[in-house]
């Protein structure tokens, strides 16, 4: 079950046309579709898990519930003969932060990207087209990727306001990349919950 990538600083990020996203902060979970199985497999970023899971367990049902009919339609519409194509969503609650998630509260999933077996994950252009009908996170900026944005992001000042910052997506194919940027207030957040930690959370 292939894993999500690891998004690079903004530092390493080329300065390009760009579709930037609020970016939600919780849990990054993957729903693995087979054209004969459907949805069967099921996976945290870097571990399996199933319905008997005590935090992620319930994520399942609300994801078939709120995406998968959805999802395997447009796929087998868009993509004819396709095998296999993997849903990634950000798991999240009130008071998710940081990965941790309180479990006496209602968490939601949010629809981020979608990876198509054998081209990848789809460019954030074409992601928008097939799945903008859907709950994916909000398109706060649109142009190059340059010092004034990402300073502008890093102090909260963008019309939306920012919980954690935005995912920068630009490029297609091969040439697919993309980049976290994440508010001043966040990382100050995350100082004070992390200690001498925090610096392995805030990109």
């Amino acid at each position: 079950m292939k894993e999500y990538w690891s998004i690079p600083h903004s530092a390493k990020a080329p300065r390009e046309y760009c579709y930037a996203f609020y970016k939600h902060d919780g849990s990054n979970l993957r729903f693995e579709w087979h054209k004969k199985r459907g949805w069967k497999k099921f996976g945290t970023r870097h571990q399996l898990f199933d319905e008997s899971h005590p935090v992620f367990g319930k994520a399942i049902e609300h994801f078939m519930n709120k995406y998968s009919e959805s999802i395997e339609k447009k796929l087998r519409d868009e993509f004819r003969g396709l095998e296999e194509a993997l849903a990634f969503c950000e798991f999240e609650g009130p008071n998710s932060f940081a990965g941790a998630h309180d479990p006496n509260e209602e968490q939601d999933l949010i629809l981020f990207d979608v990876n198509v077996h054998k081209k990848g994950i789809l460019d954030p252009k074409t992601f928008m087209k097939m799945f903008g009908h859907l709950h994916i996170p909000e398109l706060v900026y649109e142009g190059n990727l340059n010092e004034p944005f990402i300073q502008a992001v890093r102090e909260n000042r963008l019309s939306v306001k920012l919980e954690e910052g935005v995912v920068a997506k630009g490029g297609s194919g091969h040439d697919l990349w993309m980049t976290k940027i994440k508010t001043l207030s966040y990382l100050e957040k995350l100082k004070t919950y992390k200690g001498n930690d925090w610096t392995k959370y805030w990109e």
